[in-house]
């Protein structure tokens, strides 16, 4: 039996120097990227800073100082990231806040190297300077976990968090509970969050948009987006999203309503037929 599967084998190896070579190449290709698919697995994703004369101590040292914070963290989202065993001494409060053993040895007097305010640990000497990391922002810390998002607010429509005008924390929560301001399944309390900045959208109205009872993002991208006031869909597209149409002999029909001439007049509420688009106290066809 061995004999034939080594005959079998032999029949499928490519014959002469040219093949053997050519399989040779193939060989060392296959192995090559198995080593890599291996190595990836355990790569890591986030390079944690390092600051001159300060070091990791592990978020079990800020439960002394930091109790009710510490406690809360087990429910927050951001929690759920920690690996568990020795080699995850460094990710949890340090992963944001940076090394804090001079913050700890100090009492508090000497804040941590990303406390986000103007204090941070300084060097012994100035030729240290050049290893220490600039201050940064709240946002510039979400963003090595969260690149995607820094793409988000470089578009032409975002929310003015790169302006400064606001941060990361007015909508997400680092340390308690979601990450999402009103999230988990409480679906109106995230809206909340929004209408804190946008209380003109709050009404009451007598003709709502059903729309609002989806939320916010059915039509807004949370953080950026390539069309005007953060739209998820520009023009009428965003509106035949929930509006069904019909065409019936070159026809278009909208609520029964016939809307071919209307939709060449730009969108369904720069038109000027529904601009009241999250709700009318007067028109139930969302006029003003």
């Amino acid at each position: 039996m061995r004999m034939t599967q080594l005959s079998f084998i032999k029949r499928l190896l490519p014959r002469g120097r040219s093949g053997r070579n050519l399989a040779l190449v193939a060989g060392v290709v296959i192995l090559l990227l198995a080593v890599i698919s291996c190595s990836t697995i355990s790569r890591q994703t986030v390079m944690l800073p390092e600051v001159p004369g300060t070091k990791y101590i592990g978020s079990s040292e800020c439960e002394q100082c930091h109790e009710e914070i510490y406690r809360s963290f087990s429910t927050a989202d951001h929690s759920r990231l920690i690996a568990r065993g020795t080699n995850s001494i460094n990710v949890g409060c340090e992963s944001c806040h940076g090394p804090c053993s001079l913050h700890s040895d100090s009492g508090g007097e000497t804040k941590p190297p990303f406390s986000f305010t103007a204090g941070r640990p300084q060097p012994a000497s100035t030729a240290l300077l050049a290893g220490v990391p600039p201050a940064r922002a709240a946002e510039t810390v979400c963003y090595q976990c969260h690149n995607d998002v820094r793409g988000q607010f470089q578009l032409p429509s975002h929310h003015p968090v790169p302006e400064g005008r606001m941060s990361c924390t007015e909508c997400h929560s680092p340390h308690k509970g979601s990450a999402r301001a009103g999230g988990s399944t409480a679906l109106l309390s995230q809206e909340e969050n929004c209408l804190q900045c946008h209380p003109a959208q709050r009404g009451p109205y007598v003709f709502e948009h059903e729309a609002m009872h989806e939320g916010c993002t059915t039509c807004h991208t949370a953080h950026g987006s390539v069309n005007a006031k953060m739209l998820t869909v520009r023009d009428a597209n965003l509106c035949l999203k929930c509006h069904f149409q019909q065409v019936q002999g070159g026809t278009i029909l909208i609520g029964g309503s016939d809307h071919t001439i209307r939709l060449q007049q730009g969108t369904c509420w720069t038109a000027g037929c529904h601009e009241a688009v999250h709700g009318s106290r007067v028109n139930s066809s969302l006029r003003f």
